[in-house]
């Protein structure tokens, strides 16, 4: 398959997601100990997300590995900034680009797996890349719970800060293919 880069994209990218979301939600509650201003802060992210698939629709096939480069890094910029951020109007400021990250995320590994399979044969390739990104995702809340363990939450935001520049890497080698 010419899109193994993706599989290995992504399944870094569902490393670095999944090691800090789960406890994410600690690092929140030190802010305001509210589930109506978690309540929000996911709202904000989820319909920026939705709002911005709409604007990229139409962009998507012509840029859809770049798209996939920049939501990585700026997936990195937001997890770099949160161990600074000490008031709730920032988390909403960041929850607002991590929204527009994932729509370019998203919308973008959609596009290349169809892209880079050929119909009646994309079964085999989308299963692999299901393994391999589920498994990501299963091994980044274990070694989230060591990191916080053993060190901080916040050092949990750079390793997967690290974890989204190396798949931005990944990805913009892709594109000089």
């Amino acid at each position: 398959m010419k899109g193994r880069w993706l599989i290995r994209s992504q399944s870094i990218v569902t490393l670095a997601a999944g090691l800090i979301y789960p406890y994410y939600l600690l690092f929140l509650k030190n802010l305001g100990n509210s589930f109506t201003k978690y309540g929000l802060a996911f709202a904000v992210f989820t319909i920026s997300s939705a709002a911005v698939s709409q604007l990229l629709g139409p962009k998507l096939d012509r840029y859809g590995i770049r798209l996939l480069t920049y939501s990585s890094l700026g997936m990195m910029a937001a997890m770099l900034l949160f161990p600074w951020v000490e008031h709730y109007a920032w988390v909403l400021a960041l929850q607002l680009l991590m929204g527009v990250c994932n729509a370019m995320q998203k919308m973008s590994e959609r596009l290349l797996l169809a892209d880079y399979t050929e119909q009646g044969k994309r079964g085999k390739v989308i299963g692999s890349y299901h393994f391999w990104t589920s498994v990501a995702s299963g091994f980044a809340v274990m070694i989230g719970g060591y990191v916080i363990d053993w060190l901080t939450i916040q050092a949990l935001f750079y390793v997967s800060a690290l974890l989204y520049a190396i798949s931005a890497w990944v990805t913009w080698r892709a594109v000089g293919k």
